[in-house]
């Protein structure tokens, strides 16, 4: 089994909740689920169980997100990029109109 806490994570933050919340969830203190989600700590099957029965998935599911999904966030990866690109370019046009509207409040100082 590869590192099931970068798994973890991951469902963690899908659901929006913080390491106190899943912690919390799961009865542990927050240093032991951080060390299950950077892999300090190997996980028992009742401890995987417990955890993917709080995210309602089997535990295969859990183990296995991280090859199932990467099509996905690829995808999800390459849509982000787009749009950081389409935004870079609306900047650089703005930019450009800021340009040309103080050049031309320039040449209307400069008449006056």
């Amino acid at each position: 089994m590869k590192n099931p806490g970068k798994n973890i994570r991951l469902l963690r933050h899908q659901k929006g909740w913080s390491q106190e919340e899943a912690a919390r969830q799961l009865a542990i203190s927050i240093p032991a689920f951080s060390k299950i989600e950077t892999g300090v700590t190997d996980i028992n099957l009742s401890r995987l169980e417990q955890i993917a029965k709080l995210f309602d998935l089997p535990v295969t599911e859990l183990l296995s997100i991280g090859t199932a999904r990467s099509d996905t966030d690829s995808e999800i990866l390459g849509k982000l990029n787009a749009k950081v690109r389409n935004r870079e370019l609306e900047l650089a046009d703005l930019q450009k109109k800021v340009i040309e509207l103080y050049e031309e409040l320039r040449q209307v100082k400069v008449s006056i």
